[in-house]
């Protein structure tokens, strides 16, 4: 089993992996319904990585009304079932990372799907800012001291919910 790990301290802002993610997945160049998606912090020089790290205990699949969510066993990764969606959105609003897309022109949502088991966007990363990797590789210090980071950094930008005001 392998998982997706986002590094936002290797993160140079570049946008490849938008636009390789939605020429994938959309055959052509629309980043604004790219499963990944850059979030510029400029004024702290932070850029970060956003995706579906594909939750253990994902809230979106709980909170579906139709079952459109779903765990893929060859990947792990939750999968949307493009027909049987709705578009509700429930699954954006409950989303930690806000991970999933409402795609205005389907009126349903898109998400990260790991693209079967080789996400695009890892192979396209010179910056190893997002990374595909056996998950017994990731031992407790590493996630605890990656999670310290991403923490430490939404602190410092201010992020609503940490009870720190921005500046």
């Amino acid at each position: 089993m392998k998982v997706l790990v986002i590094d936002p301290t290797a993160c140079d802002g570049c946008r490849v992996c938008e636009v390789v993610c939605s020429l994938k997945n959309e055959g052509a160049c629309m980043p604004e319904i790219s499963r990944i998606r850059v979030i510029r912090y400029e004024d702290k020089g932070v850029f970060v990585p956003i995706t579906c790290l594909h939750c253990e205990d994902a809230p979106c699949i709980r909170v579906c009304p139709v079952r459109a969510l779903s765990r893929d066993p060859k990947t792990n990764a939750v999968v949307v079932d493009g027909e049987l969606c709705v578009g509700c959105r429930l699954c954006v609003y409950v989303c930690p990372l806000g991970a999933p897309v409402f795609d205005p022109e389907r009126g349903k949502v898109v998400k990260c799907d790991l693209c079967g088991g080789d996400p695009t966007c890892v192979r396209f990363c010179s910056r190893k800012a997002v990374q595909y990797v056996p998950a017994e590789k990731l031992s407790a210090v590493r996630k605890r001291a990656g999670a310290e980071v991403i923490m430490e950094l939404m602190k410092t930008m201010g992020i609503p919910g940490l009870g720190v005001s921005g500046g």
